[in-house]
């Protein structure tokens, strides 16, 4: 479980695809890491939840499945590309953020981003699968960022980035036409499964 507080950046150094298509080895660059993650341990990249097969004094690398290239957009990245990290959070820790599992919902494009102040207020691309879980206050992640929704629209959403999470995180760099990683608020899934069984039997009389 993680909390969409983002701990620091790292560099993709490679990423080898196997020829068909089975899956990938993700090598990312991030010395502030050292000694600090194990192999088996758990780490958000962009806020997809990996398992650290190799750990070095630069970086580690992981394993992508076949499953976690179909879902998510790691399978584009390049070398040089900067990715957003996340440990797990620890039992008893602070959550800062909201719950957030690593496990990518969907994956959607920047529209568009408008300077407002110092900060900035940026539209993403919202899949139609996903409008039903994402409200105007509520808390999205975008590439592992835990955010507060400021406005929906039909196909849309939008976020207020403060200078802080745009100088720290990725979305700082992010331009229209970017892809991102999305994961919706899980609580707002479990209470979808949990009432469709009373709104079936509504429907039917």
């Amino acid at each position: 479980m993680f909390t969409g507080i983002i701990e620091g950046t790292g560099t993709v150094a490679a990423l080898a695809t196997a020829a068909d298509g089975s899956g990938a080895r993700l090598e990312v660059e991030a010395p502030w890491l050292a000694g600090r993650l194990a192999v088996g341990e758990s780490v958000a990249v962009n806020g997809c939840c990996v398992t650290v097969a190799a750990a070095t004094a630069a970086g580690f690398a992981a394993d992508l499945v076949a499953e976690t290239l179909r879902r998510t957009a790691l399978g584009g990245l390049a070398a040089g590309a900067v990715v957003n990290l996340e440990r797990p959070m620890a039992l008893g820790g602070r959550l800062g953020g909201h719950l957030v599992q690593g496990h990518v919902d969907g994956v959607a494009k920047v529209l568009d981003r408008t300077p407002v102040g110092d900060g900035q207020e940026v539209r993403f691309e919202l899949p139609p699968e996903l409008e039903r879980y994402v409200v105007e206050k509520g808390s999205v992640a975008v590439d592992g960022v835990s955010l507060t929704v400021a406005g929906v629209g039909p196909g849309w959403f939008a976020v207020a980035l403060v200078p802080h999470t745009l100088e720290v995180t990725t979305l700082g760099r992010r331009r229209p036409g970017d892809l991102i990683q999305l994961e919706v608020d899980v609580v707002a899934k479990y209470v979808e499964r949990l009432v469709q069984p009373w709104a079936d039997r509504a429907g039917a009389r």
